[in-house]
């Protein structure tokens, strides 16, 4: 069966193809048991082609509204620090009001604002920037989150300034103290940090 990529939603005409545009679920589980495309998301992808972090945000736009952002592990796998989504994505509301949406099991979501200077807009969904994603995660220190950080500083060298000064800027918050510590740390360059 030939694949033609559709439209994404929030987008042009792009490579993503979505379950009930063009082509029904059936349709593309086949496709991929085939071969002809991969699962990218909510999307499914040509086999062919490359993931970019356009793509994967594209892919979970069915997800999320235009009021919150990917943060956490949903922003790592954004910017291309982790290989496969959470099972759970993370949303942090990005606008000034309150929202009143049940979000369900499948996501994690912060009330708490995050300022527009801390997203990107990638592919038309919100993302928290890279150096805020790395300065989260080490502030929160969940299990994981120090190699996800360690991960997306590798791919993002230039980021962990940037991070440091976020964290420099927000000595009030939970976790800063040892977020800075690393930081410090990789900023040096102490390879065995940034891997440990």
């Amino acid at each position: 069966m030939p694949i033609h990529p559709s439209s994404a939603p929030r987008g042009g005409p792009g490579l993503l193809l979505f379950a009930g545009a063009g082509l029904t679920l059936a349709e593309l589980t086949a496709a991929r048991l085939d071969g002809d495309v991969v699962e990218l998301g909510e999307a499914y992808l040509p086999a062919d082609a490359a993931e970019t972090p356009t793509l994967r945000a594209r892919s979970l736009a069915p997800l999320v509204t235009p009021d919150v952002a990917l943060i956490h592990a949903s922003a790592a796998w954004v910017h291309g620090a982790l290989a496969e989504p959470p099972a759970r994505h993370s949303l942090q509301r990005a606008v000034p009001w309150r929202l009143h949406q049940r979000w369900g099991r499948r996501f994690v979501y912060r009330d708490a604002r995050i300022p527009a200077e801390d997203v990107v807009s990638i592919g038309g969904v919100g993302v928290a920037t890279v150096e805020r994603t790395i300065a989260d995660l080490l502030r929160r220190a969940e299990p994981g989150d120090r190699e996800l950080a360690a991960s997306l500083a590798r791919g993002h060298p230039a980021a962990v300034t940037a991070s440091l000064a976020w964290v420099d800027g927000h000595r009030s918050r939970a976790g800063t103290r040892a977020a800075r510590e690393t930081l410090r740390a990789w900023r040096r360059g102490d390879q065995d940090e940034v891997t440990r």
